[in-house]
C-alpha cells in the first residue's frame, strides 16, 4: 500500500487516466473527487461490494441454457457502441 500526504486542491494520478483531487478536510472525514474515463467504473467500497454479492448470487444460480441465450439478447439491446 502507498502512503502519501496530500493537501486541499492537490491531487495524485492513478494509471496515467484516474486523477484523485482532495477537495476539502473536515473534523468528519475528506472530501474527494474523482476523474475518471468512463470506461472505468468508480464506486464506494461498500456499493462494490453490494455489487460483487449480487454478481455471486445471479452465476451461482442454475438459468437453463435458452433463458440465459434471451437474457444475453435482452442485455445487449438499446446498449451504447463502444461501452
Amino acid at each position: 500500500m502507498l502512503v502519501i500526504t496530500r493537501k486541499a486542491e492537490q491531487s495524485i494520478i492513478i494509471g496515467g487516466e484516474v486523477e484523485v483531487i482532495v477537495l476539502g478536510v473536515t473534523k468528519d472525514g475528506v472530501r474527494l473527487g474523482i476523474k475518471a474515463p468512463r470506461s472505468v467504473q468508480v464506486h464506494r467500497r461498500e456499493v462494490f461490494e453490494a455489487i460483487a454479492a449480487e454478481n455471486r448470487a445471479a452465476t451461482e444460480a442454475k438459468v437453463p441454457v435458452q433463458d440465459a441465450a434471451a437474457l444475453l439478447r435482452a442485455a445487449q439491446v438499446g446498449k451504447p457502441e463502444g461501452r
